[in-house]
């Protein structure tokens, strides 16, 4: 049996990692006493007994954790921005690529970040086949429920006498520097990160990413598009698919993939202008449902294991 410890499970990542794995009978949770949390001596005893380490903390802090691990056996999967375009850390994105096989022998996975997971899926496989040109300069919109803020913007958003703007959507990141652009270029292999509008919305959890584009400046249509997601991810490959058929009525709605740890893929608009669509969990396989997603391929264990998903 594993030992299991999460650094920062506290937090709302590791607060959905922990509850998903205390149900499970394959590994052992450790766990420290809440005044021992951060201490920096029982936290290294800690990261350095466990067989696999999640890390759900701030960039600086989880920089700090990782040099305090001295096990080279000890199996780290990073869940900040830290270390997502760092050498020596594989990318835990286990459907895009060849990456299952890179997670499963690698000591330092970074988790993806939630708005990059959806424009990632979208993307990578379309430069891959040749339809997206790596210098095209692309625009994504993302909406979030506002969990994704963490622990201080849900008390926020729930606060009987919260401010009566956040009862709309709120765009943010207005100077063009979100914190996941970085992967999102790196990942898909783009030389220049997209113009990216992220929009946080009153409900808890679910994610959509949108990226439109225009057939004329792809050189390809919906049609071919749509062959490429069904190669690439057919009916579910990992915790993704590809949905021919995915609108409720003319309307998509970001939260339907709430509480799944799956992702879905589907293609809108007509010959001219096509709208590429991403849906998932922003804490699912946004966030703690990727890390376990990882975790089991780590074990070797079906990379399902203790998820919910649909496919």
């Amino acid at each position: 049996m594993k030992t299991v410890f999460i650094d920062g499970a506290a937090g709302t990542t590791g607060l959905r990692i922990r509850e998903r794995l205390s149900r499970r009978d394959d590994i052992s949770l450790l766990t420290l006493p809440d005044e021992e949390r951060k201490d920096p001596v029982r936290r290294k005893e800690a990261l350095n007994s466990a067989d696999i380490v999640f890390l759900c903390l701030p960039d600086t802090a989880a920089k700090e954790a990782v040099s305090m691990i001295e096990n080279e056996q000890t199996v780290v999967i990073d869940t900040s921005t830290a270390h997502r375009t760092s050498p020596g850390w594989t990318y835990g994105f286990a459907e895009i690529g060849n990456r299952y096989e890179k997670i499963r022998k690698s000591k330092r996975t970074a988790n993806p970040g939630c708005h990059a997971s959806g424009f990632i899926a979208l993307i990578a496989p379309l430069v891959e086949a040749g339809a997206v040109k790596k210098d095209e300069q692309l625009t994504a919109f993302s909406l979030t429920g506002y969990s994704g803020g963490g622990k201080a913007m849900i008390a926020q958003y729930e606060d009987e006498s919260r401010d009566p703007l956040l009862d709309a959507p709120r765009l943010y990141s207005l100077g063009q520097n979100h914190k996941h652009l970085p992967e999102m270029t790196a990942v898909t292999g783009l030389s220049a990160p997209p113009l990216f509008c992220p929009v946080v919305a009153p409900y808890y959890a679910g994610m959509e990413v949108i990226v439109p584009v225009f057939r004329d400046r792809l050189g390809c249509g919906a049609e071919e598009i749509k062959a490429i997601y069904e190669k690439y991810y057919g009916t579910g490959k990992g915790l993704v698919r590809f949905n021919e058929n995915s609108d409720e009525s003319g309307f998509v709605s970001a939260g339907a993939f709430c509480g799944r740890d799956d992702m879905e893929i589907s293609v809108f608009g007509n010959g001219e202008r096509i709208l590429l669509v991403s849906r998932y969990d922003n804490l699912g396989k946004g966030a703690s449902g990727a890390a376990i997603q990882n975790m089991n391929i780590v074990l070797g264990a079906d990379e399902r294991t203790g998820l919910t998903a649909g496919i």
